[in-house]
């Protein structure tokens, strides 16, 4: 009986070597190609460091596939594009990394109205709440209170709770100021806020009361709405100017 010789493996031999090397070359050129179209995207260290394992783990990828005894040629190509396509979008999301940054704190402004969105302008818009009212959250000496935007309120007044979080001890405070209210005379102890930001705007040093009675919101008054070079509503936004 006169036996058939095996067949040599498919893709074996130095073929393997040629698609390991146009894969490596394909890689370089995506890069190339990449960095050509997003300027700077590979310029810090920590890029180049991530540049580097995704591309290591894809010529690892590219190697298993290549390298099995059983090479599929097709379906080898289209799993080393996959790989390729995953890499290509990696470097292109870094690219536009500020944008997406961007896009992501408008959204979230959208989503939650008293985080605000800065504008091109370095201005800082507010959208008004379900209930009308204009709401911002303010960093007050390292945390964050919700504040009730009050043109009629000549300070910034503090509810109890949020003086106590931003440090503002009662025992030690003098609530020997007057102020007239809807609902008759309040008592406020008069501090000052060592910083205060709304968004990216800062200020230091401004004059805030603390209310003697309980609030459901904290109010930002004209002491902090003067520091502004303006501010104004329009429609259902409220602008701020640094």
């Amino acid at each position: 009986m006169v036996q058939t010789p095996p067949s040599a493996p498919q893709g074996g031999g130095p073929n393997r070597w040629v698609w390991f090397l146009a894969v490596a070359v394909g890689l370089t050129g995506l890069v190339i190609w990449l960095t050509s179209r997003h300027p700077g995207a590979l310029d810090s260290r920590e890029a180049m460091i991530d540049i580097t394992r995704y591309g290591a783990i894809l010529l690892v990828v590219a190697s298993g596939i290549l390298g099995s005894r059983t090479l599929n040629v097709k379906k080898a190509v289209r799993d080393i594009a996959i790989w390729i396509a995953i890499l290509a979008g990696l470097v292109a999301l870094y690219g536009f990394r500020y944008e997406l940054e961007v896009l992501g704190l408008r959204i979230a402004g959208e989503l939650e109205p008293a985080r605000g969105n800065e504008t091109n302008g370095g201005e800082m818009l507010y959208r008004r709440g379900a209930d009308g009212h204009f709401y911002i959250d303010a960093i007050v000496n390292g945390q964050q209170v919700r504040f009730l935007v009050d043109t009629g309120a000549s300070d910034i007044v503090l509810s109890p709770g949020d003086a106590r979080r931003v440090g503002f001890d009662r025992n030690e405070l003098v609530f020997n100021k007057q102020y007239q209210t809807a609902n008759g005379v309040g008592w406020g102890a008069p501090v000052m806020l060592r910083s205060i930001a709304a968004g990216t705007i800062r200020f230091g040093g401004v004059a805030a009361s603390v209310n003697d009675a309980a609030m459901s919101d904290s109010l930002l008054g004209m002491s902090f709405l003067d520091r502004l070079s303006g501010f104004e509503v329009r429609g259902d936004s409220l602008i701020l100017r640094p």
